[in-house]
Protein backbone atom coordinates (compact mmCIF):
# COMPACT_ATOMS: atom_id res chain seq x y z
CA UNK A 1 0.00 0.00 0.00
CA UNK A 2 2.88 2.28 0.74
CA UNK A 3 4.66 1.73 -2.31
CA UNK A 4 1.58 2.23 -4.46
CA UNK A 5 0.75 5.44 -2.48
CA UNK A 6 4.67 6.34 -3.41
CA UNK A 7 4.03 5.76 -7.14
CA UNK A 8 0.93 7.56 -7.11
CA UNK A 9 2.54 10.61 -5.55
CA UNK A 10 5.30 10.21 -8.26
CA UNK A 11 3.30 10.17 -10.79
CA UNK A 12 1.22 13.44 -9.82
CA UNK A 13 4.90 14.84 -9.82
CA UNK A 14 5.87 14.60 -13.21
CA UNK A 15 2.42 15.90 -14.47
CA UNK A 16 3.07 19.10 -12.19
CA UNK A 17 6.56 19.55 -14.01
CA UNK A 18 4.89 19.03 -16.99
CA UNK A 19 2.04 20.65 -16.72
CA UNK A 20 -1.28 18.95 -17.63
CA UNK A 21 -3.05 19.01 -21.15
CA UNK A 22 -6.32 20.91 -21.01
CA UNK A 23 -9.46 19.38 -20.22
CA UNK A 24 -11.77 20.25 -23.13
CA UNK A 25 -11.43 20.30 -26.81
CA UNK A 26 -12.73 22.55 -29.56
CA UNK A 27 -13.91 19.61 -32.52
CA UNK A 28 -15.14 20.59 -35.30
CA UNK A 29 -18.30 18.16 -36.75
CA UNK A 30 -19.99 18.70 -39.89
CA UNK A 31 -18.80 22.17 -40.30
CA UNK A 32 -20.23 22.49 -36.26
CA UNK A 33 -17.65 23.43 -33.81
CA UNK A 34 -18.24 22.46 -29.89
CA UNK A 35 -16.08 22.02 -26.57
CA UNK A 36 -16.15 17.99 -25.69
CA UNK A 37 -14.01 17.10 -22.94
CA UNK A 38 -10.83 15.93 -23.55
CA UNK A 39 -11.49 11.92 -22.70
CA UNK A 40 -13.96 12.01 -25.36
CA UNK A 41 -11.64 12.97 -28.52
CA UNK A 42 -11.17 10.34 -30.81
CA UNK A 43 -8.38 9.42 -33.48
CA UNK A 44 -8.88 11.15 -36.48
CA UNK A 45 -11.40 13.79 -35.09
CA UNK A 46 -10.90 17.43 -36.35
CA UNK A 47 -9.87 19.70 -33.50
CA UNK A 48 -9.17 24.27 -34.24
CA UNK A 49 -6.38 25.39 -31.98
CA UNK A 50 -6.62 29.23 -31.41
CA UNK A 51 -4.45 31.68 -30.18
CA UNK A 52 -2.49 30.98 -27.16
CA UNK A 53 -4.51 28.06 -26.98
CA UNK A 54 -2.79 24.65 -25.04
CA UNK A 55 -3.10 21.73 -27.61
CA UNK A 56 -5.31 18.75 -26.44
CA UNK A 57 -4.24 15.84 -27.96
CA UNK A 58 -0.72 14.45 -30.13
CA UNK A 59 -1.72 15.42 -33.88
CA UNK A 60 -0.71 16.81 -36.96
CA UNK A 61 -1.62 19.86 -38.43
CA UNK A 62 -4.20 19.82 -41.40
CA UNK A 63 -4.52 23.52 -42.03
CA UNK A 64 -3.05 27.17 -40.26
CA UNK A 65 0.36 28.32 -39.37
CA UNK A 66 1.50 29.30 -36.24
CA UNK A 67 4.92 29.03 -33.75
CA UNK A 68 3.92 26.15 -30.97
CA UNK A 69 5.85 26.82 -27.73
CA UNK A 70 7.13 23.30 -26.83
CA UNK A 71 9.50 24.39 -24.11
CA UNK A 72 7.55 21.82 -21.35
CA UNK A 73 7.96 18.99 -23.43
CA UNK A 74 11.02 19.38 -25.33
CA UNK A 75 13.38 21.79 -23.22
CA UNK A 76 13.80 24.02 -26.39
CA UNK A 77 12.71 27.56 -25.66
CA UNK A 78 12.34 28.78 -29.13
CA UNK A 79 9.00 28.20 -30.36
CA UNK A 80 8.68 25.57 -33.27
CA UNK A 81 7.25 26.88 -36.46
CA UNK A 82 4.14 24.65 -37.35
CA UNK A 83 2.19 24.38 -40.62
CA UNK A 84 0.67 21.65 -42.77
CA UNK A 85 1.76 18.25 -42.22
CA UNK A 86 3.57 18.70 -39.17
CA UNK A 87 2.65 16.97 -35.81
CA UNK A 88 2.44 18.60 -32.22
CA UNK A 89 2.49 17.63 -28.67
CA UNK A 90 -0.27 17.73 -26.50
CA UNK A 91 -0.02 20.30 -23.63
CA UNK A 92 2.34 22.38 -25.86
CA UNK A 93 0.92 25.96 -26.10
CA UNK A 94 -0.04 27.44 -29.48
CA UNK A 95 1.35 30.69 -30.34
CA UNK A 96 -0.37 33.69 -32.06
CA UNK A 97 -1.79 31.83 -34.99
CA UNK A 98 -5.12 29.57 -35.98
CA UNK A 99 -4.58 25.37 -36.37
CA UNK A 100 -6.44 22.82 -37.51
CA UNK A 101 -5.33 19.38 -35.98
CA UNK A 102 -6.13 16.22 -36.68
CA UNK A 103 -6.22 13.76 -33.74
CA UNK A 104 -3.71 11.10 -33.85
CA UNK A 105 -3.12 10.32 -30.33
CA UNK A 106 -5.42 10.36 -27.09
CA UNK A 107 -5.70 9.37 -23.87
CA UNK A 108 -2.81 7.03 -22.68
CA UNK A 109 -0.92 7.23 -25.90
CA UNK A 110 0.16 11.05 -25.96
CA UNK A 111 3.77 11.66 -25.27
CA UNK A 112 2.82 12.80 -21.68
CA UNK A 113 1.07 10.15 -20.65
CA UNK A 114 4.13 7.79 -21.96
CA UNK A 115 6.53 10.16 -19.65
CA UNK A 116 4.48 9.33 -16.60
CA UNK A 117 4.22 5.44 -17.40
CA UNK A 118 7.71 5.46 -18.19
CA UNK A 119 8.37 6.56 -14.43
CA UNK A 120 6.16 3.97 -13.14
CA UNK A 121 7.88 1.31 -14.65
CA UNK A 122 11.55 2.46 -13.58
CA UNK A 123 9.89 2.32 -10.09
CA UNK A 124 9.35 -1.34 -10.29
CA UNK A 125 12.62 -2.07 -11.98
CA UNK A 126 15.43 -3.82 -10.34
CA UNK A 127 19.36 -2.31 -9.70
CA UNK A 128 21.63 -4.63 -10.41
CA UNK A 129 22.74 -4.51 -6.88
CA UNK A 130 19.88 -6.11 -5.94
CA UNK A 131 20.28 -9.00 -7.55
CA UNK A 132 23.73 -9.26 -4.93
CA UNK A 133 20.95 -9.35 -2.14
CA UNK A 134 18.85 -11.41 -3.85
CA UNK A 135 21.77 -14.23 -4.20
CA UNK A 136 22.42 -13.46 -0.68
CA UNK A 137 18.98 -14.17 0.90
CA UNK A 138 18.49 -17.35 -0.95
CA UNK A 139 21.70 -18.39 1.07
CA UNK A 140 20.72 -16.60 3.89
CA UNK A 141 17.32 -18.54 4.10
CA UNK A 142 18.80 -21.84 4.14
CA UNK A 143 21.25 -21.10 6.40
CA UNK A 144 18.68 -19.54 9.04
CA UNK A 145 16.59 -22.58 8.47
CA UNK A 146 19.50 -24.73 9.55
CA UNK A 147 20.13 -22.69 12.43
CA UNK A 148 16.12 -23.02 13.59
CA UNK A 149 16.45 -27.18 13.33
CA UNK A 150 19.82 -27.55 15.24
CA UNK A 151 18.29 -25.16 17.90
CA UNK A 152 15.06 -27.26 18.26
CA UNK A 153 17.46 -30.56 18.61
CA UNK A 154 19.82 -29.17 21.04
CA UNK A 155 17.07 -27.26 23.16
CA UNK A 156 15.19 -30.51 22.91
CA UNK A 157 18.02 -32.75 24.25
CA UNK A 158 19.83 -30.38 26.01
CA UNK A 159 17.65 -28.06 27.35
CA UNK A 160 15.98 -27.29 30.59
CA UNK A 161 12.32 -28.92 31.47
CA UNK A 162 9.85 -29.01 29.69
CA UNK A 163 12.25 -29.14 26.39
CA UNK A 164 9.89 -29.88 23.75
CA UNK A 165 8.16 -26.55 24.14
CA UNK A 166 11.43 -24.49 25.30
CA UNK A 167 12.83 -26.27 21.46
CA UNK A 168 9.61 -25.30 19.65
CA UNK A 169 10.19 -21.30 21.40
CA UNK A 170 13.22 -20.92 20.38
CA UNK A 171 13.40 -22.40 16.96
CA UNK A 172 10.45 -20.49 15.88
CA UNK A 173 12.01 -17.50 17.43
CA UNK A 174 14.99 -17.86 15.44
CA UNK A 175 12.23 -18.25 12.19
CA UNK A 176 10.85 -14.79 13.22
CA UNK A 177 13.79 -12.56 13.92
CA UNK A 178 15.60 -13.40 11.20
CA UNK A 179 12.43 -12.97 8.21
CA UNK A 180 14.65 -11.25 5.69
CA UNK A 181 11.71 -8.78 4.87
CA UNK A 182 14.38 -6.02 5.36
CA UNK A 183 16.56 -7.57 3.32
CA UNK A 184 14.36 -7.52 0.95
CA UNK A 185 12.79 -3.63 1.09
CA UNK A 186 16.29 -2.38 1.66
CA UNK A 187 16.72 -1.73 -2.48
CA UNK A 188 13.58 -1.28 -3.83
CA UNK A 189 12.45 1.23 -1.38
CA UNK A 190 15.78 3.77 -1.96
CA UNK A 191 14.75 3.29 -5.92
CA UNK A 192 11.14 4.21 -5.54
CA UNK A 193 12.22 7.02 -2.74
CA UNK A 194 14.93 8.28 -5.75
CA UNK A 195 12.57 7.89 -8.69
CA UNK A 196 10.23 10.48 -6.65
CA UNK A 197 12.87 12.70 -5.61
CA UNK A 198 14.42 13.12 -8.79
CA UNK A 199 11.11 13.08 -10.62
CA UNK A 200 10.15 16.49 -8.31
CA UNK A 201 13.41 18.23 -9.28
CA UNK A 202 12.70 17.19 -13.38
CA UNK A 203 15.18 14.23 -13.64
CA UNK A 204 13.29 11.44 -14.93
CA UNK A 205 15.35 8.17 -14.46
CA UNK A 206 14.07 5.10 -16.95
CA UNK A 207 15.35 2.33 -14.67
CA UNK A 208 17.13 1.34 -11.93
CA UNK A 209 19.98 0.81 -13.55
CA UNK A 210 20.49 4.02 -14.86
CA UNK A 211 20.81 5.46 -11.08
CA UNK A 212 23.51 3.03 -10.22
CA UNK A 213 25.52 3.31 -13.30
CA UNK A 214 25.06 7.13 -13.14
CA UNK A 215 27.57 7.13 -9.41
CA UNK A 216 30.15 5.47 -12.04
CA UNK A 217 30.75 8.19 -15.08
CA UNK A 218 33.78 9.83 -15.28
CA UNK A 219 32.76 11.48 -18.73
CA UNK A 220 30.36 13.63 -20.38
CA UNK A 221 30.00 13.99 -24.00
CA UNK A 222 27.47 17.03 -24.81
CA UNK A 223 25.43 18.85 -27.48
CA UNK A 224 25.91 21.99 -28.00
CA UNK A 225 22.49 23.78 -29.29
CA UNK A 226 19.56 23.30 -26.46
CA UNK A 227 21.87 21.42 -24.37
CA UNK A 228 24.81 23.92 -23.51
CA UNK A 229 22.81 27.26 -24.65
CA UNK A 230 19.23 28.58 -23.93
CA UNK A 231 17.97 27.50 -27.41
CA UNK A 232 16.36 31.16 -27.02
CA UNK A 233 17.66 33.76 -29.00
CA UNK A 234 18.78 37.30 -27.53
CA UNK A 235 19.95 40.49 -29.06
CA UNK A 236 23.75 40.80 -28.36
CA UNK A 237 25.47 43.08 -30.19
CA UNK A 238 24.22 45.94 -31.98
CA UNK A 239 26.85 47.94 -34.90
CA UNK A 240 25.92 51.31 -36.41
CA UNK A 241 27.41 52.75 -39.44
CA UNK A 242 28.75 56.39 -39.25
CA UNK A 243 25.82 58.60 -38.60
CA UNK A 244 23.47 56.84 -36.88
CA UNK A 245 22.87 55.31 -32.80
CA UNK A 246 21.78 52.21 -31.80
CA UNK A 247 18.87 53.16 -30.52
CA UNK A 248 17.38 54.70 -33.58
CA UNK A 249 18.71 51.40 -35.21
CA UNK A 250 16.56 49.44 -32.59
CA UNK A 251 13.64 52.22 -32.80
CA UNK A 252 12.81 50.88 -36.72
CA UNK A 253 13.71 47.39 -36.09
CA UNK A 254 11.78 46.71 -33.71
CA UNK A 255 9.02 48.52 -35.39
CA UNK A 256 9.36 46.55 -38.01
CA UNK A 257 9.81 43.08 -36.42
CA UNK A 258 6.89 43.52 -33.90
CA UNK A 259 4.47 42.89 -36.82
CA UNK A 260 6.18 39.12 -36.80
CA UNK A 261 5.94 35.90 -35.64
CA UNK A 262 9.36 35.07 -35.62
CA UNK A 263 11.58 34.03 -32.37
CA UNK A 264 14.18 36.41 -33.58
CA UNK A 265 11.60 39.12 -34.21
CA UNK A 266 10.66 38.83 -30.41
CA UNK A 267 14.02 38.91 -29.16
CA UNK A 268 14.70 42.22 -31.27
CA UNK A 269 11.54 43.48 -29.81
CA UNK A 270 12.28 42.33 -26.53
CA UNK A 271 15.65 44.18 -26.59
CA UNK A 272 13.77 47.66 -27.46
CA UNK A 273 11.48 47.06 -24.29
CA UNK A 274 14.06 46.89 -22.34
CA UNK A 275 15.78 50.03 -23.41
CA UNK A 276 12.14 51.43 -23.30
CA UNK A 277 12.12 52.58 -26.58
CA UNK A 278 8.80 53.16 -27.97
CA UNK A 279 7.76 51.46 -30.81
CA UNK A 280 5.46 53.16 -33.27
CA UNK A 281 3.37 52.01 -36.71
CA UNK A 282 4.24 50.65 -39.58
CA UNK A 283 2.70 50.98 -43.26
CA UNK A 284 2.95 48.81 -45.59
CA UNK A 285 4.29 46.16 -44.27
CA UNK A 286 5.97 43.48 -46.07
CA UNK A 287 7.40 40.02 -44.93
CA UNK A 288 9.67 38.25 -47.32
CA UNK A 289 9.60 34.47 -46.58
CA UNK A 290 13.35 33.65 -45.66
CA UNK A 291 14.86 37.03 -46.31
CA UNK A 292 13.14 39.66 -44.03
CA UNK A 293 10.77 42.32 -43.50
CA UNK A 294 9.53 45.86 -45.60
CA UNK A 295 7.69 48.24 -44.38
CA UNK A 296 7.15 52.07 -44.06
CA UNK A 297 7.70 53.74 -40.67
CA UNK A 298 7.70 57.81 -40.46
CA UNK A 299 7.67 58.16 -44.04
CA UNK A 300 10.48 56.26 -44.61
CA UNK A 301 11.07 52.84 -46.30
CA UNK A 302 12.56 50.21 -43.56
CA UNK A 303 14.45 47.37 -44.87
CA UNK A 304 15.21 44.44 -41.79
CA UNK A 305 16.68 40.97 -43.33
CA UNK A 306 19.85 38.91 -44.18
CA UNK A 307 22.03 39.91 -47.01
CA UNK A 308 20.22 37.73 -49.68
CA UNK A 309 17.15 41.16 -49.18
CA UNK A 310 19.89 43.40 -49.28
CA UNK A 311 21.53 41.71 -52.83
CA UNK A 312 17.89 41.57 -53.87
CA UNK A 313 16.96 45.70 -53.58
CA UNK A 314 20.41 46.07 -54.79
CA UNK A 315 21.82 47.86 -51.34
CA UNK A 316 25.30 48.35 -50.88
CA UNK A 317 26.65 46.92 -47.17
CA UNK A 318 30.45 46.18 -47.93
CA UNK A 319 31.62 48.50 -45.25
CA UNK A 320 29.82 46.01 -42.39
CA UNK A 321 30.88 42.44 -44.03
CA UNK A 322 34.15 42.43 -42.24
CA UNK A 323 32.29 42.80 -39.12
CA UNK A 324 29.23 41.02 -39.90
CA UNK A 325 31.42 37.59 -40.57
CA UNK A 326 33.25 38.09 -36.93
CA UNK A 327 30.01 38.20 -35.37
CA UNK A 328 29.11 35.30 -37.21
CA UNK A 329 32.23 33.38 -36.10
CA UNK A 330 31.36 34.19 -32.81
CA UNK A 331 28.19 32.35 -33.46
CA UNK A 332 25.77 35.24 -33.99
CA UNK A 333 23.16 35.43 -36.59
CA UNK A 334 23.36 38.96 -38.52
CA UNK A 335 20.39 41.12 -39.56
CA UNK A 336 20.89 44.24 -41.15
CA UNK A 337 18.58 47.01 -41.05
CA UNK A 338 18.70 49.95 -43.91
CA UNK A 339 16.78 53.45 -44.73
CA UNK A 340 15.72 54.39 -47.59
CA UNK A 341 18.13 51.64 -49.51
CA UNK A 342 20.89 53.04 -46.86
CA UNK A 343 22.50 50.62 -44.83
CA UNK A 344 22.23 51.66 -40.80
CA UNK A 345 23.87 48.82 -39.18
CA UNK A 346 23.64 45.28 -37.92
CA UNK A 347 21.91 43.92 -35.28
CA UNK A 348 23.87 40.56 -33.87
CA UNK A 349 20.93 37.60 -32.93
CA UNK A 350 22.39 34.68 -31.08
CA UNK A 351 21.67 31.62 -28.56
CA UNK A 352 22.73 32.90 -25.43
CA UNK A 353 24.83 30.22 -23.29
CA UNK A 354 22.56 29.17 -20.07
CA UNK A 355 23.35 30.74 -16.88
CA UNK A 356 23.57 27.79 -15.06
CA UNK A 357 25.74 25.65 -17.62
CA UNK A 358 29.28 27.64 -16.59
CA UNK A 359 27.80 26.21 -12.88
CA UNK A 360 26.90 22.66 -13.88
CA UNK A 361 30.49 21.87 -16.09
CA UNK A 362 32.31 23.56 -12.77
CA UNK A 363 30.52 21.00 -11.08
CA UNK A 364 31.27 18.14 -13.06
CA UNK A 365 34.88 19.10 -13.07
CA UNK A 366 35.05 18.67 -9.84
CA UNK A 367 33.86 15.83 -9.17
CA UNK A 368 36.97 14.33 -11.53
CA UNK A 369 34.52 14.05 -14.70
CA UNK A 370 36.15 15.19 -18.24
CA UNK A 371 33.54 16.80 -20.66
CA UNK A 372 33.87 16.60 -24.43
CA UNK A 373 31.76 18.80 -26.66
CA UNK A 374 30.55 16.75 -29.47
CA UNK A 375 28.82 19.20 -32.29
CA UNK A 376 27.42 19.31 -35.93
CA UNK A 377 28.21 23.11 -35.94
CA UNK A 378 31.38 24.58 -37.61
CA UNK A 379 34.50 24.30 -35.37
CA UNK A 380 35.16 28.41 -35.17
CA UNK A 381 31.33 28.64 -33.28
CA UNK A 382 31.95 25.29 -31.16
CA UNK A 383 35.50 26.60 -30.16
CA UNK A 384 34.33 29.82 -29.28
CA UNK A 385 31.62 28.24 -27.03
CA UNK A 386 33.87 25.79 -25.65
CA UNK A 387 36.27 28.39 -24.48
CA UNK A 388 33.86 30.43 -22.96
CA UNK A 389 32.85 27.23 -21.02
CA UNK A 390 36.32 25.57 -19.97
CA UNK A 391 35.24 22.46 -22.17
CA UNK A 392 37.73 20.15 -21.70
CA UNK A 393 37.81 18.83 -25.73
CA UNK A 394 35.49 19.80 -29.24
CA UNK A 395 34.77 17.66 -31.91
CA UNK A 396 32.71 19.57 -33.91
CA UNK A 397 31.44 18.90 -37.86
CA UNK A 398 30.17 15.92 -36.88
CA UNK A 399 26.90 13.85 -38.05
CA UNK A 400 24.84 11.98 -35.71
CA UNK A 401 25.52 8.74 -36.88
CA UNK A 402 29.46 9.98 -36.42
CA UNK A 403 28.48 10.90 -32.46
CA UNK A 404 27.29 7.55 -31.54
CA UNK A 405 31.37 6.36 -32.88
CA UNK A 406 32.69 8.89 -30.42
CA UNK A 407 31.16 7.71 -27.80
CA UNK A 408 31.31 4.29 -28.52
CA UNK A 409 35.25 4.94 -29.05
CA UNK A 410 35.86 6.65 -25.56
CA UNK A 411 34.19 3.51 -24.19
CA UNK A 412 36.93 1.36 -25.76
CA UNK A 413 39.23 3.57 -24.37
CA UNK A 414 37.64 2.06 -20.63
CA UNK A 415 35.33 5.67 -20.17
CA UNK A 416 32.00 4.97 -18.15
CA UNK A 417 30.69 7.34 -20.42
CA UNK A 418 26.99 9.44 -20.25
CA UNK A 419 25.40 11.77 -23.52
CA UNK A 420 23.56 14.61 -23.01
CA UNK A 421 21.69 16.13 -26.35
CA UNK A 422 18.92 17.27 -27.32
CA UNK A 423 17.56 13.56 -28.15
CA UNK A 424 16.51 13.82 -31.82
CA UNK A 425 19.75 14.06 -33.84
CA UNK A 426 21.27 12.59 -31.03
CA UNK A 427 19.22 9.36 -30.22
CA UNK A 428 21.75 7.19 -31.99
CA UNK A 429 24.54 8.59 -29.51
CA UNK A 430 22.08 8.24 -26.49
CA UNK A 431 21.33 4.65 -27.27
CA UNK A 432 25.30 3.67 -27.63
CA UNK A 433 26.29 5.58 -24.31
CA UNK A 434 26.08 3.98 -20.65
CA UNK A 435 23.70 6.30 -19.63
CA UNK A 436 21.74 8.58 -22.51
CA UNK A 437 21.00 11.79 -20.94
CA UNK A 438 18.08 13.46 -23.26
CA UNK A 439 17.39 16.95 -22.60
CA UNK A 440 13.82 17.27 -22.64
CA UNK A 441 13.24 15.69 -25.65
CA UNK A 442 9.45 15.40 -27.50
CA UNK A 443 10.21 12.29 -29.43
CA UNK A 444 9.12 8.90 -28.78
CA UNK A 445 12.65 7.76 -30.31
CA UNK A 446 14.60 9.84 -27.94
CA UNK A 447 12.69 9.12 -24.87
CA UNK A 448 13.42 5.23 -25.37
CA UNK A 449 16.68 5.25 -26.40
CA UNK A 450 18.28 8.21 -23.25
CA UNK A 451 18.15 6.30 -19.67
CA UNK A 452 17.72 9.75 -17.85
CA UNK A 453 15.24 13.01 -19.15
CA UNK A 454 15.97 16.09 -17.71
CA UNK A 455 12.16 17.69 -17.96
CA UNK A 456 13.85 20.97 -17.46
CA UNK A 457 16.80 20.91 -20.21
CA UNK A 458 19.19 22.49 -17.56
CA UNK A 459 22.62 20.88 -17.51
CA UNK A 460 22.79 21.08 -13.70
CA UNK A 461 20.30 17.67 -13.96
CA UNK A 462 23.52 15.84 -14.79
CA UNK A 463 25.02 17.31 -11.30
CA UNK A 464 21.61 16.76 -9.86
CA UNK A 465 21.25 13.42 -11.11
CA UNK A 466 24.97 12.33 -10.10
CA UNK A 467 24.40 13.41 -6.31
CA UNK A 468 21.25 11.53 -6.22
CA UNK A 469 23.01 8.54 -7.65
CA UNK A 470 25.66 8.63 -4.92
CA UNK A 471 23.22 9.06 -2.13
CA UNK A 472 20.86 6.41 -3.25
CA UNK A 473 23.87 3.67 -4.04
CA UNK A 474 25.06 5.21 -0.38
CA UNK A 475 21.24 4.82 1.37
CA UNK A 476 20.95 0.97 0.04
CA UNK A 477 24.50 0.21 1.31
CA UNK A 478 22.90 1.47 4.94
CA UNK A 479 19.90 -0.34 4.37
CA UNK A 480 21.94 -3.68 3.82
CA UNK A 481 24.17 -3.13 6.74
CA UNK A 482 20.87 -2.59 8.86
CA UNK A 483 19.14 -5.53 7.51
CA UNK A 484 21.91 -8.13 8.20
CA UNK A 485 23.43 -6.49 11.51
CA UNK A 486 19.37 -7.38 13.09
CA UNK A 487 19.92 -10.86 11.68
CA UNK A 488 23.72 -10.95 12.73
CA UNK A 489 22.51 -10.15 16.19
CA UNK A 490 19.19 -11.45 16.71
CA UNK A 491 19.61 -14.26 15.77
CA UNK A 492 22.27 -16.12 17.94
CA UNK A 493 20.32 -14.27 20.69
CA UNK A 494 16.92 -16.03 19.58
CA UNK A 495 18.91 -19.46 19.48
CA UNK A 496 19.42 -19.11 23.65
CA UNK A 497 23.33 -18.09 22.99
CA UNK A 498 22.98 -15.76 26.41
CA UNK A 499 20.62 -18.37 28.54
CA UNK A 500 23.86 -20.33 30.03
CA UNK A 501 25.33 -17.01 31.25
CA UNK A 502 22.34 -14.87 31.66
CA UNK A 503 19.25 -17.06 31.73
CA UNK A 504 18.16 -14.96 28.60
CA UNK A 505 15.84 -15.98 26.20
CA UNK A 506 13.78 -14.30 23.49
CA UNK A 507 10.25 -14.80 22.87
CA UNK A 508 8.68 -15.14 19.60
CA UNK A 509 6.56 -11.77 20.95
CA UNK A 510 9.67 -9.82 21.29
CA UNK A 511 11.58 -11.73 18.06
CA UNK A 512 8.42 -10.29 16.37
CA UNK A 513 8.83 -6.81 17.55
CA UNK A 514 12.87 -6.40 16.57
CA UNK A 515 12.26 -7.92 13.38
CA UNK A 516 9.48 -5.41 12.26
CA UNK A 517 12.13 -2.37 13.80
CA UNK A 518 14.20 -3.52 11.19
CA UNK A 519 12.07 -3.46 8.73
CA UNK A 520 10.53 0.24 9.76
CA UNK A 521 14.24 1.00 10.26
CA UNK A 522 15.28 0.33 6.72
CA UNK A 523 12.24 2.09 5.27
CA UNK A 524 12.42 5.02 7.57
CA UNK A 525 16.37 5.27 6.30
CA UNK A 526 15.53 5.17 2.82
CA UNK A 527 12.79 7.83 3.15
CA UNK A 528 15.55 10.30 3.85
CA UNK A 529 15.98 10.16 0.38
CA UNK A 530 12.87 12.84 0.23
CA UNK A 531 14.55 15.51 1.78
CA UNK A 532 17.78 15.00 0.48
CA UNK A 533 19.58 18.56 -0.99
CA UNK A 534 20.82 18.19 -4.09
Amino acid sequence: MLELKARSKTAAAIKALLGLAPKTARIIKDGIEEDIPVDHVKIGDLIRIRPGEKIPVDGIVIEGKSYVDESMITGESIPVYKEKGDRVIAATVNGTGMLIIKAEKVGADTLLSQIVRMVSEAQRSRAPVQKLADIVAAYFVQIVVAVAIITFIVWAWLGPEPKMTHAIINAVAVLIIACPCALGLATPVSIMVAMGKGATMGVLFKNAEAIELMKKVDTVVVDKTGTLTVGKPELVEIVPVQGFKEDEILYFAASLERSSEHPFASAIVRAAQERNIKLTDVMDFESITGKGLIGRIDGYRIIVGNHKLLDDLGIDFSELSKKADSLRAEGATVIYVAIDEKVMGVLAVADSIKQTTAQAIDALHKEGIRIFMVTGDNKITAQAVAKKLNIDEVIAEVLPAEKAQIVKKLQQEGRIVAMAGDGINDAPALAQADVGIAMGTGTDVAMQSADVTLVKGDLMGIVRARRLSRATMRNIKQNLFWAFIYNTIGVPIAAGVLYPFFGILLSPVLAAAAMSFSSVSVVGNALRLKKLKI
